[in-house]
């Protein structure tokens, strides 16, 4: 769809001539010869932009400029006048104009001023609508239960010293939880709900680079400090510039990179690779793991030193099959948001779908649960979400119908009842992972979506031994 600008002014023949310009230029372009006429095409026809003149009969330009930013403040403005004067300008601009221009016009220039404004529109909104919805990272924390309100209770008293921390910096922070519980978005609505708000959010994905890579990424390089350093390149410490760094799956970290982590956060200065010279760091630490750390430490696998910096504060991020009727709550806000997102708005689950989603054990967590719900979108067929289109599977891909959700349905024919008990198959499937991994006790925690403790301790409860 073209731009639209709307050029209010009372000289006709520069009205037509300027509009019939930006109409051949790929713009769609309407022409107001007063502040009456004005205000009746702002509300039919939108425009992004505006030309407007400041001699209007009437209202002047100044006054049009006022109330049309009061009605859309993205709404970008481009002065013009026949009598310009420095005063003039400065009143247009701290009125909000976004430029002042005195006639001749040149129109080339004009259409150039009016695509820089439309693209810094677009850039405006584009924030605007990121910040919002940032600042909504705290309600977003859905959940009524017992666990989510203590978890969102941590987090209030945290936001609340933070508001009265007598300079310093804020303490770092260390959240816990499951593949899938949300701990990214508990980082988030710290962040943005705390006194850094207006200052970046960067995260860093610690297991998903090598140990070179990581090490450069986060604290930078200087040209030359190894074979592809072509320039210099800040770190995402520098970049954060005062706002929050996510250090996610903080306990993949290697030692060598841990070492460097702590020197930071004890002097609060980093080096970047290759540099001689110290860079003061101004961000804030949240990190995040779905591992013991303190495992990893007696495994001497993580540093005591580092876990204790990390950990000033602790969050635990409890798992859905924790969190009571959370799961509907949350299934019926997923059913709702991919339901308009695929034009399905009426959608509503059956009886025996809401029995199923209570009872499942989501080993996915709250990011299975989302996906779960939106396959669930794309396959219904009517307006009540049906059992069949439901469907339940472990983190290996193998069909879950438990015990309970089958009793539920009762005499519905739709949905396939199991008589195994939900222990049985719990015992199976995590036979299942073993075997697939040669009794990998690391690797069959990641496919099943558990820590390694939990499948330790669960190795441990059914007795489990490798075959010799």
């Amino acid at each position: 769809m073209s731009p639209a600008v709307l050029v209010v002014e009372d000289e006709a023949t520069l009205a037509k001539n300027i509009c019939a310009y930006l109409q051949r230029s790929g713009f769609e372009a309407k022409t107001a010869a007063d502040a009456q006429e004005a205000f009746a095409l702002l509300e039919s026809f939108k425009p992004e932009a505006l030309i407007l003149d400041f001699n209007l009969p009437g209202p002047d330009g100044l006054e049009v400029l006022r109330r049309v930013l009061q009605a859309d403040r993205y709404l970008k403005v481009i002065m013009l006048t026949g009598h310009g004067s420095i005063e003039l300008a400065v009143e247009a601009m701290k009125a909000g104009a976004y430029d002042f221009l005195t006639k001749p016009v040149s129109l080339s220039k004009l259409k150039l001023l009016i695509e820089k404004a439309l693209g810094e529109q677009q850039r405006d909104q584009a924030l605007s609508y990121y910040q919002g919805r940032e600042a909504k990272a705290l309600a977003e924390l859905m959940g009524e239960s017992t666990a989510m309100r203590q978890l969102k209770a941590r987090v209030n008293q945290l936001l609340e010293a933070e508001r009265h921390l007598a300079g310093g910096d804020p303490p770092a922070v260390l959240i816990l939880g499951e593949t899938g519980t949300g701990k990214e978005l508990v980082a988030r609505a710290i962040h943005f709900a705390g006194p850094r708000a207006g200052k970046p959010f960067v995260e860093l994905n610690c297991a998903a680079l090598p140990t070179q890579l990581l090490e450069s990424e986060l604290f930078g390089y200087e040209r030359g400090a190894f074979t592809d350093a072509r320039e210099r390149k800040p770190g995402l410490l520098e970049a954060t510039d005062g706002g929050t760094l996510f250090l996610d799956e903080v306990a993949d970290m290697e030692p060598a990179v841990q070492v460097k982590l702590l020197k930071m956060l004890e002097e609060k200065t980093a080096r970047r690779l290759g540099s001689v010279r110290d860079y003061r760091v101004a961000a804030r630490i949240i990190a995040a793991t779905n591992q013991s750390l303190e495992a990893r430490v007696q495994e001497r696998r993580f540093r005591s030193d580092l876990y204790f910096r990390l950990r000033v504060m602790e969050l635990q991020v409890p798992p859905l099959r924790d969190r009571d009727d959370d799961v509907l709550l949350l299934a019926r806000h997923f059913l709702s948001l991919h339901g308009a997102r695929y034009g399905k708005t009426a959608l509503r689950f059956a009886p025996a779908v809401e029995a199923m989603l209570r009872n499942h054990r989501w080993p996915g967590n709250v990011r299975e649960l989302r996906n779960a719900v939106e396959q669930a979108v794309l396959l219904a067929r009517r307006e009540e979400v049906r059992p069949e289109d439901l469907s339940l599977c472990t983190a290996l891909g193998l069909p879950v119908e438990e015990r309970a959700a089958s009793e539920a349905c009762g005499t519905c024919e739709d949905f396939p009842c199991e008589s195994m008990r939900l222990d049985e198959m719990e015992r199976d499937m995590l036979l299942r992972a073993l075997r697939q991994t040669s009794w990998n006790v690391t690797q069959a925690a990641r496919a099943l979506g558990v820590s390694r403790d939990t499948l330790r301790y669960r190795i441990e409860k059914y007795n489990l031994a490798r075959p010799t």
